[in-house]
């Protein structure tokens, strides 16, 4: 029964959420075809001038009367549902971790094989991924850490002496690392208490001063005595490895540390250049000069001719 039909309960015995709204668009049809304007308004609890819209509506689409479910005001709902975020992060940060390159139309391709498509745009789910935390950037190019097989194998071999020198905490001969850094004269920390009124008065020497290398090298039990080497470094560019060298590593080798570390110690070091030289007797290399090879093969009795090339 409508309110509109005889015998019905009277229009404005009814509060006004309690009528139906295309039975409210009949009334406010009526009131505003009638001139009742300022009726319809106190009934329905909207203004003249909504009455006045929702009538143009009318006018234009006689259909508005017929839908079943109300108008949703306020944003549509969004055609990805929150609840994919987690699934979404994990896919992006596994493909990430694996190295795999990844584009909206993969991940299209994942949400299907997952039984979540969605009838969205590539557009609308790269704005969905950037608003759960995901970034379109550039990736990098540099290549991961990758070993050769004889280093792989050196190390093998260093883990394994390390392990058949220790008893639990204990070892067998005395392990001593030695190493080389090198530090400016003027480091300090750049932060200091101070009073808000006064202000901060310790005065800093301007730049970082002269480069100092230092060559030490220690035990368990800490510090070797007597066995830091401390010099100036003449280069203020480039790394302070390219102020080392094999003579000097070898006269700091021979005189400060061997004499002050433990008989019978296990010395520890890196594979830096200036730590390895071939000996006197050591067969020439590639980049060695061609008389030096030269000489090599007649010290050692090998016949060479007099017009072979280097490469020969």
């Amino acid at each position: 029964m409508s309110v509109f039909d005889e015998g019905a309960v009277p229009f404005s015995a009814i509060p006004a959420r309690e009528i139906p709204w295309n039975q409210g668009y009949r009334f406010a049809n009526r009131c505003f075809l009638a001139g009742h304007g300022n009726f319809s308004d106190s009934l329905l609890g909207v203004g003249i001038a909504t009455v006045k819209r929702v009538m143009a509506a009318y006018n234009r689409s006689p259909d508005v009367l017929d839908r079943s479910e109300p108008m949703h005001r306020g944003r549509p709902p969004r055609v990805l549902a929150d609840s994919l975020q987690t699934m979404t992060r994990d896919y992006v940060r596994q493909a990430n971790q694996e190295g795999s390159h990844l584009t909206l139309e993969m991940f299209t391709e994942h949400l299907k094989q997952e039984g979540c498509e969605a009838n969205c745009s590539v557009r609308t789910l790269g704005r969905a991924l950037d608003r759960w935390g995901c970034t379109f950037g550039k990736g990098t190019r540099s290549q991961h850490l990758k070993e050769k097989d004889h280093v792989v194998a050196a190390r093998q071999r260093d883990l394994r002496a390390k392990r058949a020198n220790r008893q639990g905490d204990a070892v067998l001969r005395p392990e001593v690392y030695l190493d080389e850094s090198y530090v400016n004269k003027n480091h300090s920390n750049d932060f200091i208490w101070y009073s808000d009124e006064d202000g901060p008065w310790v005065q800093k020497p301007t730049g970082k001063g002269e480069r100092l290398l230092i060559m030490h090298a220690m035990t368990k039990r800490g510090w070797i005595p007597g066995a830091k080497l401390t010099l100036k470094s003449t280069r203020k560019t480039g790394d302070y490895h390219g102020q080392m060298h094999h003579d000097l590593f070898t006269t700091w080798f021979t005189k400060p540390l061997l004499p002050n570390i433990p008989e019978h110690a296990l010395i520890i070091m890196d594979n830096a250049p200036y730590h390895n030289a071939l000996s006197q007797h050591s067969a020439p290399t590639a980049p060695g000069k061609k008389e030096g090879i030269r000489s090599w093969f007649t010290k050692n009795g090998m016949p060479i001719r007099d017009d072979c090339l280097k490469a020969e």
